[in-house]
């Protein structure tokens, strides 16, 4: 048995900061995860003249609900798509000119439909080079708010960019949706924006938020759960036990939902209030699933995958050809390199183990495409097929600085 401590998570993490910054007080946030994309935010922050004191357990934000400190600012965003997509929300509630960069993975990732909402509500952006890509420039000079039409049906965070925005226009904000990805992380944006204060409401496809702004808060962030989604893989497959604590029945973020798909594999799964364990018993059915809500769980899967007793289909998976790299496309590559039959269509996977007892290509290099869940997720399948490397084994920094060492203790206790 393995008890696994996991850092916080991403996406709580990104949505605190941008909560804390925007509140009346100082927000102390409790275990914020640490890894590229979160300091990344943080220091975005800083370019904009918050205040952000840093110390290993906690953060300190001063909130400005004002907005930036500063009239003018160059804000390099790295790899972080909440920070690409956050941030500039963020300033177009404020007064100055604001340039946005990025790196070139995350320039070739989609902002289109979250930068044409900006616009129609008024905000003056510019898109530098490619339209709908970093880089960008705001003139910012506040946002009235009203009626907005938004498609989600890439990614979320575009309508969680705009719900945070929301109580820092002055008139507040009607957000009609057409199409809606990965719902449950809209859950977890309307749960935090309510424990600093402010309140959400749905009409049918409509989110409706008042103006008002938002309260600071001491805000504690739950451990990440696609990050744990590795070590329930690996519990599952090699008929250990794992334990994440600070995952559990209260838990806000739905990719902890791949237990269930774990579940209908054969895993038994115990859920209480204080973590989730999982164990292995032996068995992996194949099945089909649909991933949409916990696309970012779909490579944990289809890593998985090939140790099952009958093919694995992921349906309506989409969004994931448009996130760090095209990941539906990087595990069928990967696991052809292991030897599996992979079939793939728009926005499916089908992965066919092969026969019982036949093992998968080993000493196979792994291509990360930079993308730290392709690297987390063939760990998994590393566990049972000796000689896995990674082209790119560093890219993890991005959300779990120490995943190699910690995955490495967990393959010692589980054998």
């Amino acid at each position: 048995m393995a008890v696994v401590e996991i850092p916080g998570s991403k996406s709580i993490t990104a949505r605190a900061l941008f909560l804390a910054a925007a509140a009346d007080g100082v927000t102390t946030l409790v275990r914020p995860l640490r890894s590229d994309d979160s300091e990344g935010f943080a220091e975005g922050l800083v370019a904009l003249g918050y205040r952000v004191g840093r110390t290993p357990g906690a953060w300190q934000i001063d909130g400005r609900p004002q907005g930036p400190a500063v009239t003018e600012a160059d804000v390099y965003c790295r790899d972080g798509a909440t920070t690409s997509r956050f941030l500039p929300a963020l300033v177009a509630a404020g007064h100055g000119t604001y340039r946005f960069d990025a790196s070139p993975q995350m320039r070739r990732r989609p902002l289109a439909p979250l930068t044409r909402a900006l616009r129609d509500l008024g905000v003056d952006l510019r898109h530098e080079e490619a339209e709908g890509h970093h880089p960008l420039t705001i003139a910012a000079a506040g946002v009235a708010g009203g009626d907005v039409t938004l498609d989600a049906g890439q990614s979320s965070q575009y309508l969680t960019a705009l719900l945070l925005l929301g109580p820092l226009t002055r008139d507040g904000l009607r957000i009609h949706v057409t199409d809606l990805v990965s719902a449950p992380y809209v859950e977890i944006t309307i749960a935090m924006m309510r424990a600093f204060g402010a309140e959400v409401s749905k009409e049918g496809d409509v989110f409706v938020v008042p103006p008002g702004g938002y309260r600071a808060t001491t805000y504690a962030i739950e451990p990440d759960a696609s990050t744990a989604s590795y070590f329930f893989a690996a519990a599952a497959l090699t008929g250990g036990e794992v334990t994440v604590p600070g995952l559990g029945t209260g838990a806000l973020q739905g990719d902890l939902g791949f237990v269930d798909v774990l579940r209908r594999m054969g895993a038994r799964v115990e859920m209480d209030a204080d973590g989730t364990t999982v164990t292995g018993t032996g068995e992996l059915r194949g099945l089909t699933v649909n991933m949409r809500d916990i696309s970012d769980t779909m490579p944990t899967l289809a890593a998985l995958a090939p140790f099952a007793s009958g093919p694995v289909r992921i349906e309506d998976v989409a969004n994931t050809r448009v996130k760090e790299c095209d990941r539906l496309e990087a595990c069928a590559e990967n696991l052809r390199r292991l030897g599996v039959r992979v079939e793939t269509g728009p926005d499916w996977i089908e992965i066919h183990p092969g026969p019982p007892g036949v093992p998968l290509a080993q000493d196979t290099d792994i291509k990360s495409y930079g993308d730290h869940r392709i690297v987390m997720s063939f760990a998994v399948t590393g566990l049972r097929t000796p000689g896995i490397t990674f082209d790119d084994p560093g890219c993890v920094r991005k959300t779990f600085p120490g995943f190699h060492e910690a995955f490495g203790e967990l393959r010692d206790v589980l054998g």
